[in-house]
């Protein structure tokens, strides 16, 4: 089966292998001390020391794996690639609620860097949906939970 292809800025990806590094050269070590000590206790059946520090080890491995995998399989949005006339990955869009009048802004991404607290959302998301090829002036609907949500795309800028 064919892995997914991970969309990336470049932003993204420097945080992704900083993230890889910092599991790789500083966690393994920390985790792998803990375990040693955790053994030094004396009986492992009984020690909550020990299983925690496996369970995080077993973590550590599965993000360790999960990362060098989306690593390989990116493609990185360059910012020059970015187009302000129309909304796609890179893009940061300010947009206004028709309904209540409130103005945000969102910066589209690909889903392994959507961070919604920090306004960066997938374009998988149903507003990245909704946005994708679309360009200043357009009104898009966008179906939530609670029903639909109407926004003005204001500005398209590179992110």
């Amino acid at each position: 089966m064919a892995e997914k292809e991970v969309l990336l800025t470049q932003g993204g990806l420097k945080k992704l292998e900083e993230e890889l590094d910092y599991l790789r050269a500083v966690k393994r070590k920390e985790v792998a001390e803990r375990i040693k000590t955790a053994i030094s206790f004396g009986d492992i059946s009984e020690n909550s020391e020990y299983e925690d520090a496996k369970n995080e080890q077993a973590f550590i491995e599965g993000r360790i794996i999960t990362l060098e995998k989306m690593l390989r399989n990116a493609r990185i949005i360059n910012h020059s690639d970015v187009d302000t006339n129309i909304v796609g990955i890179g893009s940061t869009v300010k947009l206004k609620d028709l309904e209540f009048g409130d103005v945000v802004e969102y910066t589209i991404v690909g889903s392994a860097e959507a961070d919604p607290l920090e306004n960066r959302i997938s374009n998988q998301s149903p507003v990245g949906q909704a946005l994708l090829g679309r360009s200043i002036g357009e009104v898009v609907d966008v179906n939530v939970p609670a029903g639909v949500i109407q926004y003005e795309i204001l500005e398209i800028k590179k992110s």
